[in-house]
């Protein structure tokens, strides 16, 4: 059995991690070294940046830990690392609308209503030439709106189907490459005391809506942002989904969802939709009997896919100290390497969005690690900026009626692109 590659700190000190920190209100408050926390100094300057709860252990300590070291490398700045708990989303919003909003925060997506809103400064002056280079395209995209960039990319997230290749091997089956395989995968592996496949609670509704889309050759928005989804292969793929959900291979009612491996580690389901953050807790308990692969393709015209995500650090427009706040988020994720990489595969694993980080990332170069690193950035897909929780609740139910109540899937995309087009001229002006 492979075991889980042993990851270097990179001589970040996990020690010592209050001894220059206070606890004030539920946050914790790091100071230059040698100096009580507490009431700001004189000529001081207090950051609040929040984090959203990453579920991989070690990584609270990790943003501790660069923030202690941050101020005893800069005296006059004082960082407040507040570690938010429960809805993410519908906190950081709250927050951003008032004038007490954190100076520097993290996001999957930067939305065009936070850009006009004034809730993140664009940070097109941190980025030369070779910087732009080095992170990619795709790792810019997502924070790009009438171009200017509104993030610094701190990892990048991917996803595919983890299998058992023993099961597999025994029961004759290659790897599916397109939806119909899969269906014939996922029933030939339920045995009824292991099902074939879990995809979420749901029945993979939230998970695999993305894939679904993009597999059928399609996106949710068009580079020109019209909308991309109402095509013929993206009904099929409803359809084929709906087949897949009325064979009955599906795990269904798990203890834990898709985000966790837990139920293919545990052999509840023989195949898994998951992250790559899931990896090294999925290769410490299964070792060399794991394989991975992107969606399959939903058929002529369409392609295997998986999505292209991840967490952005962003800058609060109307932070009274912005000049600082710019400099720390540089410092955490452009010039302080070590920290990059601690923090994408020092814990979970995910990949570092400047490829020369990635390159020297050791631990994701072999095995189902390195399958689902060159699946990103081959079928990999990135995130519309434009494309909104309300356009997405429109798509979701859309597929739900489908698979649930037998509705039409060509009737339900033309309903939902009713609603994505209402979403988009109010986005738009138009």
């Amino acid at each position: 059995m492979a075991h889980q590659p042993r990851i270097s700190t990179y001589g970040l000190n996990r020690r010592g991690l209050v001894k220059s920190a206070l606890y004030a209100g539920g946050a914790l408050v790091f100071t230059g070294a040698g100096r009580a926390p507490g009431v700001l100094a004189q000529d001081n300057i207090r950051l609040r940046h929040w984090y959203h709860q990453y579920g991989e252990e070690g990584t609270q300590d990790a943003v501790n830990r660069y923030a202690q070291q941050y101020t005893e490398e800069n005296p006059n700045i004082e960082i407040e690392i507040i570690w938010q708990v429960g809805d993410w989303a519908a906190a950081l919003s709250a927050s951003l609308l008032t004038d007490d909003g954190p100076d520097v925060f993290e996001v999957n997506s930067v939305t065009l209503d936070q850009v006009e809103q004034g809730q993140v400064a664009p940070l097109d002056d941190l980025y030369d030439d070779a910087l732009r280079e080095d992170f990619g395209e795709a790792n810019l995209a997502a924070a790009t709106i009438d171009g200017s960039v509104y993030w610094i990319k701190m990892i990048t997230d991917t996803g595919g189907i983890y299998y058992k290749v023993s099961a597999f091997e025994e029961a004759g089956l290659s790897v599916p490459t397109t939806i119909d395989e899969l269906i014939a995968a996922s029933v030939a592996l339920d045995d009824g005391r292991q099902k074939g496949l879990f995809l979420g609670n749901d029945g993979g509704l939230s998970a695999a809506i993305g894939p679904l889309v993009w597999s059928s050759g399609a996106d949710f928005l068009t580079p020109d942002n019209t909308i991309g989804f109402n095509t013929e292969l993206v009904a099929t793929s409803f359809s084929k989904f709906k087949e897949l959900n009325d064979a009955g291979p599906l795990l269904l009612g798990n203890t834990t969802d898709w985000f966790d491996p837990s139920a293919f580690i545990q052999g509840a389901s023989s195949m898994q939709w998951c992250g790559l953050w899931a990896f090294p807790a999925i290769n410490e308990a299964l070792g060399e009997d794991v394989g991975v692969f992107a969606w399959p393709s939903g058929g002529e015209g369409g392609t295997a896919s998986t999505f292209y995500g991840g967490w952005g650090e962003c800058i609060n427009a109307k932070s009274p100290n912005l000049d600082a706040a710019k400099a720390y988020a540089k410092w955490l994720w452009i010039d302080n390497a070590e920290v990059q990489t601690d923090w994408n595969v020092g814990y979970g694993f995910h990949v570092p969005p400047r490829q020369s980080a990635a390159e020297t990332a050791e631990a994701l170069q072999v095995g189902a690690a390195a399958d689902l690193v060159s699946n990103v950035y081959e079928h990999g897909v990135v995130f519309n900026p434009l494309w909104t929780p309300v356009m997405g609740t429109a798509l979701l139910d859309a597929l739900t009626n489908v698979v649930r109540n037998d509705a039409d899937p060509v009737e339900e995309l033309t309903t939902a692109e009713a609603t994505v087009q209402a979403e988009l001229d109010r986005l738009l002006g138009n």
